[in-house]
This record gives structure tokens, sequence and C-alpha cells, in this order.
């Protein structure tokens, strides 16, 4: 089985194990994929992100973050496909929750959240939006 969209099948993965209680969960390695869990920690939603095996079945070891026995997260979503592609400049950045979530932005300087993307003045790509 092939997957369509690797990104989707991971913020899936990570919004199941948020919503079953698990403490971590793992996923198949790719740079874009490893940089977007970065962001993630960064901005405070995971605990901790790994990457274990090597060659061809390399994981990202996802290590969630609770706020007591209610998870941090607590909504994540696609929001550029593969059929449609969703963009914004610098100064659209989209507000996630009036400020309490983010959304993940691919720039040419890389993969970020919506906060650095607009200190840097750089738009992009919306991945997609937590909260």
């Amino acid at each position: 089985m092939s997957m369509q969209d690797p990104i989707a099948d991971m913020l899936t993965r990570i919004r199941n194990a948020a919503a079953a209680g698990l403490e971590k969960v793992s996923i198949p390695l790719s740079k874009e994929k490893k940089a977007i869990a970065q962001v993630l920690k960064e901005e405070g939603y995971l605990t901790s992100v790994s990457v274990e095996g090597e060659g061809v079945k390399s994981q990202i070891v996802v290590v969630l973050k609770y706020a007591g026995v209610k998870p941090v997260i607590e909504g994540i979503e696609r929001v550029s496909k593969s059929s449609c592609r969703v963009h914004c400049g610098s100064r659209e950045i989209p507000r996630v929750r009036n400020g309490l979530g983010i959304v993940v932005l691919s720039t040419p300087k890389g993969i970020m959240s919506g906060r650095k993307a607009a200190q840097e003045n750089v738009g992009g790509e919306i991945l997609c939006r937590v909260w």
C-alpha cells in the first residue's frame, strides 16, 4: 500500500496517540516530518523528538506532552493538501484560536512556526495548524 500524504499520516498518528493517552508514537523518518516535529517541540507541544534505527527502518519517536491527564495538543490538522496547496505571505499568516495555537509553514528558509516566519518576514506554504 502506498502512502499518498505522509505528513497527513504523521499528524493523524500524533492526534490518535494523544486521544488514546499514549506516552509516545513512532513515525517513519523523513527530513520534512522530522522538521515539523522539531517545530512542535520548540513551540511546547511535544516533550522530545528522537530518531531510532538506521537506514530504511529509521523511525522518529515523538514523546507527547500532557498537562495532568489532558494532552497539550487538543487539535492538529493538515491545511495544505496535495490536491490543494495553501500559501500565504508574511503579512497574511493566519492566527489559530486567537493566538493560542500555531501554524507550521514551509518557507524558503525552512520549516518554521508562523510566529518565527512573521519575525523573519517570510511567507510560504501552510502545512498544518495546531491548537
